[in-house]
């Protein structure tokens, strides 16, 4: 029984997010869409630091790359899927440039090198309006249009949105569950180990930062659509660290950190809009608590508590192995 647990609770989840938006309004749906393209955005940045330990602030630039392609593309009439790829193996490209950098700085250095990157992504997307629109942004992406349904009301973008976001979860369950997962949870904890055991761990560093921004890339292929409308400040240094807090408050390591952590950052705010003005107070002082009493975010704080609650259990299994073994 302890087998099909797992993915029963995998299954009772999807349907939860099927049945979630159903009978809501259009303002619901959209932060439910949103939920889940940031969860994308968070998976691809945990993958980079929280399984890699290699710090980005750059993961808001790699959506605005990913989204002004997709909206450059589908406003010249080219279907969203061309544009989808062309983001994600864009943002694969310049996410494994910005990789070397890691190679030779660490720790808040390399911060520092991915901040400088956002920031310049920022400075071209106003200062080049020729190509991004500049402050004015691009609007009218048109969203895609399936064989079998249009998603052009937000319900069916939702739904569409939910799909691509299974593929991906899926795809990096795959990625940190394999030998690669194991490889960069070694890079993590100790790179001079981890070459000693024949590692490549320049070869890794590189992936982390890759994968990491093509999830990017793929987040901004939603984000054009969704919203119909991007200018240079919806990828703002801003928004990197509220996809860093996404992914801390989260879990970072854990698969579902930051699937968690979006919630938090996305739907938090909106559960607290009811206190009005002391919204935003409750939601930092929460967050601030958090991190003092639990570094680890949310996910490891429910794996202390489950621990602590499932000690005894399991200190009577322990006990009667050691008696069978006499």
């Amino acid at each position: 029984m302890a087998r099909f647990r797992y993915p029963a609770l995998v299954l009772l989840g999807l349907a939860a997010l099927i049945l979630a938006p159903r009978g809501e309004g259009n303002y619901i749906i959209f932060i439910f869409t949103s939920w889940l393209t940031y969860s994308i955005a968070a998976m691809g940045l945990n993958l980079t630091l929280g399984y890699s330990g290699q710090i980005s602030l750059a993961q808001a630039s790699f959506m605005g790359i990913g989204a002004y392609i997709t909206a450059l593309l589908t406003l010249a009439g080219l279907p969203w899927i061309v544009g989808m790829l062309a983001a994600v193996a864009a943002t694969f490209v310049v996410g494994l440039a910005l990789g070397f950098p890691a190679l030779r700085v660490k720790g808040h250095f390399l911060a520092f090198v991915t901040l400088a990157f956002n920031t310049l992504f920022f400075l071209v997307a106003r200062n080049e309006d020729w190509l991004t629109g500049g402050n004015y942004g691009l609007s009218g992406m048109p969203r895609p249009n399936l064989i079998f349904a249009s998603t052009m009301k937000n319900l069916p973008f939702y739904y569409f949105t939910l799909g691509v976001f299974v593929v991906a979860a899926a795809l990096m369950w795959w990625i940190v569950h394999s030998p690669w997962g194991r490889a960069f949870k070694g890079l993590r904890e100790n790179p001079v180990r981890a070459e000693s055991l024949g590692v490549d761990t320049t070869r890794l560093t590189l992936l982390a930062f890759a994968i990491g921004s093509a999830y990017g890339g793929l987040a901004g292929a939603l984000v054009s659509p969704l919203v119909q409308y991007i200018d240079p400040g919806s990828f703002a240094l801003g928004i990197s660290l509220k996809i860093l807090l996404m992914v801390v408050v989260g879990g970072a390591g854990y698969f579902y950190g930051p699937m968690l952590g979006a919630a938090i950052v996305i739907l938090l705010p909106e559960v607290l809009r009811f206190t009005e003005g002391y919204y935003l107070m409750i939601y930092a002082t929460a967050v601030i608590v958090l991190m003092v009493f639990s570094p680890r975010g949310l996910m490891g704080l429910g794996e202390r508590l489950w621990h602590r609650l499932t000690r005894p259990a399991r200190q009577v299994r322990a006990d009667m192995a050691g008696g069978a073994q006499l």
